[in-house]
């Protein structure tokens, strides 16, 4: 589960993680009055008008290849045309903070992580600006190879830190955490300093570090991720961004958590699966995917690309599916308009093939499906369920291995698919 920046931000303050004051707005005058508290109020020169998205890359879309000191800079020296058309703006006005919520609010805001379809401005967070000395990396996650948390840092903070990563990997420094000590002071100072901070600054990162390592640890978070943190010019460390991800296993024990949230952000089939434990991601392909567990569902992704098409979903729908699960399944993967045809791969151990057959058309007669369905079932009671299949009288297309499901769905969609475009150019004529 994800948050917002200004709702991370929260959280972080909560453990000591010094940010700069700001306020959330869902309309362009609640921006306004958030700007004049903050001018007249702290008597900040500036102040940054920032989307909230599930998504990063705001920042270079917002000042192109400037960084944020620099768009900062220009502004404090009263420079005309500042550049930022993207989701971050920067201004020094309440006015200007309206104008710039007007632009943003209710439009859709295009990074590399949302894709081509971009993710739509529902609210933004009105920020105080400051004088930055420096931009840094930080981030924190686990490390499932060796099982420990991992802080990962570089002084090459901001926006092109993908770039930093890809080509010049050993720019990122790395620190695993103890998991029965902890973070160690001297791992945080030795941190600082090889991102080459010193005098009071070291002190100030310690702190920080540790409040964002308690963060981390107590709320269950998957990954923290600071970029930038900065360096103000008066030497102390600051989160001027805040992304955050929950593991969802351990949501039950952060009701606070689940209250931020923001099903609007979420896709609305990922959404319907979670209300019946279903471990759904939409894809880009037009292969739906019903399997049960999580690594048989990876390797049957795999072998539609091997044989030459495209998964539209991850669909894992457990150990334990019912004839419920299966039909809710199905509803959720013929709901997607790009799903040309449908494979079921099942391995029949808790679950018994029979019931998942009975499952299968059930579904098939409730959502009257209108595209190829390949079904390949093993395991227990895998004869029964077969034989179930069989005597139905639907056109559900049976295989015997992995390999002959890919080849078979693959060939049906193709088909299905030229059957499309000729009944397209007949409607045409």
């Amino acid at each position: 589960m994800k948050i917002h920046e200004y709702q991370g931000k929260e959280v972080l303050r909560k453990y000591g993680v010094s940010t700069l004051e700001g306020y959330v707005a869902f309309s362009p005058a609640e921006a306004r009055d958030a700007a004049k508290r903050l001018t007249e109020g702290t008597g900040v020169p500036v102040v940054v008008v920032k989307s909230q998205v599930h998504a990063g890359g705001r920042g270079k879309g917002r000042i192109k290849e400037h960084s944020t000191a620099e768009v900062l800079a220009q502004v404090l020296r009263g420079e005309e045309n500042v550049p930022g058309k993207g989701g971050v703006r920067v201004v020094k006005t309440a006015e200007a903070a309206e104008e710039a919520a007007k632009d943003l609010l209710g439009n859709t805001l295009v990074t590399k992580q949302t894709g081509p379809q971009g993710s739509k401005v529902r609210k933004v967070y009105v920020e105080a600006g400051c004088r930055i000395a420096r931009e840094l990396y930080l981030a924190i996650l686990l490390d499932r190879t060796v099982a420990r948390v991992l802080i990962m840092a570089s002084a090459e903070g901001g926006t092109e830190i993908e770039e930093v990563a890809a080509h010049s990997p050993e720019k990122i420094l790395k620190v695993w955490v103890d998991p029965v000590c902890g973070l160690g002071s001297w791992q945080a100072r030795e941190l600082a300093f090889q991102l080459g901070m010193t005098g009071k600054t070291v002190n100030s990162f310690v702190k920080l570090l540790a409040g964002l390592c308690r963060a981390y640890d107590a709320t269950d978070a998957s990954m923290l991720e600071i970029n930038p943190l900065i360096v103000t010019e008066e030497g102390e460390c600051l989160a001027l961004d805040a992304k955050m991800t929950f593991d969802e296993n351990g949501l039950f024990r952060h009701p606070e958590i689940v209250a931020m949230r923001d099903l609007e952000e979420e896709d609305a089939q990922e959404i319907e699966a979670s209300r019946y434990d279903l471990s759904y991601v939409k894809l880009d392909g037009e292969i739906g995917c019903l399997v049960n567990g999580a690594g048989l569902a990876m390797a049957t992704m795999d072998i539609i690309k091997l044989y030459g098409a495209e998964p539209a979903n991850f669909l894992d729908v457990g150990g334990g599916a019912n004839k419920e699960k299966v039909t809710a399944a199905f509803k959720i993967i013929t709901a997607d308009p790009a799903v040309k045809g449908i494979l079921v791969n099942i391995f029949g151990g808790i679950m018994k093939c029979d019931v998942i057959a009975e499952g299968v058309l059930a579904a098939v007669r409730e959502t009257g499906l209108q595209v190829p369905l390949v079904v390949r079932l093993e395991g227990t009671n895998v004869d029964l369920g077969k034989k179930i299949l069989a005597e139905s009288g639907l056109a559900v297309i049976p295989a015997d291995t992995m390999a002959d499901a890919a080849e078979k769905i693959v060939s049906a969609v193709n088909t299905y698919n030229l059957r499309l475009d000729e009944s397209s150019v007949g409607s045409a004529r």
